[in-house]
């Protein structure tokens, strides 16, 4: 048989698809790899905005990076777009290969998809980032991103459109990824189908001391009541400005050289969770996924609590007995030794008053203009995101007293000057994200979970001061999964009757969730006119 040029092409490329195919399966899912793709996004969504047309620069577009996963697609299934929320899309990976994306294709025979957040990874509208140039970082431009991204988007792999309204895109998003996922729903609800909102932080306000309530309420009571005391103990240093007292006190920790009380006070939180960019795995970062969990945090409270520490350590806990009438800090030896001997190697240089460690006070360091996910996230909260982590102004702290929301707004001052057509607000703007909603926020088919242990969760849906949450529908659905911190649902193992039984029934809850919300989309369809 003698074959065209264009019947060896098509040859050639079945041969190529079968052979990627056979690659594709024979990787395992959890480390599969996805290829870039580039989407020319607009800079600007909204040029009748007076606060966007103003600036030189509002016009044009950027190339937003995009991942896609065709694994387990058949015709006539639905596109669920992962937010990929403060990081670059490639860290998402682990949602595809083997999350929540890869545990809801899967049950309904759908295509996965990462959109990378303009602004991070390498998503960026410009070569650096200026005030003027971060102008088009808020949170309206990012949910219209996912909108438009959704009625235009091409998969290389797939020969058919997938564009929304037309076909059911289901967004997931986790933390702030989460909040934009809920607003994404609300905002452009007649184009984006359906959205889960994982730990979304809903109502946010500019100072966020009740970070730490979680850890007070759930982790090791000891560790903490330990830590509260050497809290106090050096609070009541710094407000009897006892200066030479609290130079030994940070010498003992190995840092005597930050000077600013408040980078101490931070630095030796940093194994708990502290306001800056903590270099410790956190109580955050425990998961009931060892793969993407650390216990770290216990190895912490361990050592503070170690009844069997040496002498040499324990003796520590008499040395500042005489400002507190002979009582001793107990456990301060302990975690003075912990600080030194596991937390100060967190910081390579050995320079821990830098910008790089645990000194924030080098106001030239924040104006760096370099591209940046650090930049990028501390630009969104100073002018609209707040949730500043504060020590609270009574009752127990794990976080000394002398850090106030003062000590993050100073870094947005130093970070982000004036610029022609830009300009930060005095404090963040938190309306930006209450007008939505706050506690009250809804959207149809819009699902919100959350953990109870989470650190973020009194932002979210099912926080302390919302609305009792008694009620879940169809179109307003909503669970709290007791036992689990920040967004564990994201994360999976392959075989969901395999995972324990708190990740396991949530899971099956947002499979139901979804395939309900699918068995209506025609009719949805047919009100749209579409």
């Amino acid at each position: 048989m003698k074959l065209s040029w264009m019947s060896i092409g098509l040859a050639a490329g079945l041969f190529q698809g079968i052979e990627a195919l056979q690659t594709k399966r024979d990787v395992p899912r959890d480390q599969l790899n996805y290829d870039v793709n580039y989407f020319d996004q607009l800079i600007n969504h909204f040029p009748d905005d007076e606060i966007y047309s103003k600036s030189n620069l509002s016009h044009g577009t950027f190339k937003q990076r995009y991942y896609v996963d065709d694994t387990y697609y058949k015709p006539g299934g639905p596109v669920y777009l992962y937010i990929s929320g403060e990081t670059s899309g490639p860290s998402r990976f682990s949602n595809l290969q083997t999350g929540i994306i890869q545990i809801l294709m899967e049950a309904t025979n759908g295509l996965g998809v990462i959109l990378e957040n303009r602004y991070y990874g390498e998503s960026y509208p410009f070569n650096t980032s200026t005030t003027d140039e971060l102008l088009f970082l808020t949170t309206n431009q990012t949910i219209a991103d996912n909108a438009y991204f959704a009625q235009n988007a091409v998969f290389p792999t797939i020969d058919c459109d997938l564009t929304a309204p037309g076909t059911p895109w289901i967004l997931y998003g986790g933390s702030l990824a989460g909040a934009q996922t809920a607003l994404s729903i609300k905002v452009h609800g007649e184009v984006l189908y359906a959205g889960i909102a994982s730990s979304a932080p809903i109502h946010v306000p500019v100072g966020y001391p009740e970070w730490y309530n979680t850890i007070q309420k759930y982790a090791p009571q000891d560790c903490t009541t330990r830590i509260n005391g050497i809290v106090d103990g050096f609070d009541t240093l710094i407000a009897n400005n006892l200066t030479s007292a609290v130079k030994e006190f940070k010498t003992l920790f190995g840092l005597e050289s930050l000077t600013d009380d408040r980078d101490f006070a931070a630095a030796i939180a940093d194994p708990i969770g502290n306001p800056g960019f903590y270099e410790s795995n956190t109580w955050q970062e425990l998961n009931w996924n060892d793969t993407y969990g650390y216990r770290d945090f216990f190895y912490f409270c361990g050592n503070v609590t170690d009844i069997d520490a040496p002498e040499e350590i324990t003796q520590v806990d008499y040395l500042f007995a005489n400002y507190t009438n002979g009582v001793p800090w107990t456990g301060l030896g302990s975690y003075a030794n912990y600080v030194k001997t596991y937390v100060l190697q967190l910081c390579p240089s050995g320079d821990y008053n830098s910008n790089d460690c645990w000194g924030t006070q080098n106001a030239t360091a924040w104006a760096d203009v370099e591209n940046t996910s650090k930049r990028s996230y501390v630009y969104t909260s100073c002018i609209e995101q707040g949730a500043y982590i504060a020590a609270p102004e009574k009752g127990p702290a794990l976080l000394s007293r002398v850090v106030d929301t003062s000590y993050e707004q100073q870094w947005c001052t130093w970070a982000f000057p004036a610029g022609v057509s830009n300009s930060i607000p005095p404090t963040p703007d938190t309306d930006a994200y209450n007008k939505f909603g706050s506690f009250n926020f809804s959207a149809d088919r819009l699902a919100f979970i959350d953990g109870d242990q989470d650190v973020w969760n009194d932002l979210c849906y099912h926080s302390n001061f919302a609305p009792p949450r008694t009620v879940s529908t169809d179109l307003h659905p909503q669970y709290l999964i007791t036992g689990a911190g920040h967004h564990w649902d994201s994360y999976g193992i392959l075989d969901v009757e395999a995972e324990p039984q708190f990740i396991r029934e949530a899971h099956l809850w947002e499979i139901r969730t979804v395939k309900k919300w699918l068995r209506s989309f025609d009719d949805w369809k047919k009100s749209k006119k579409l």
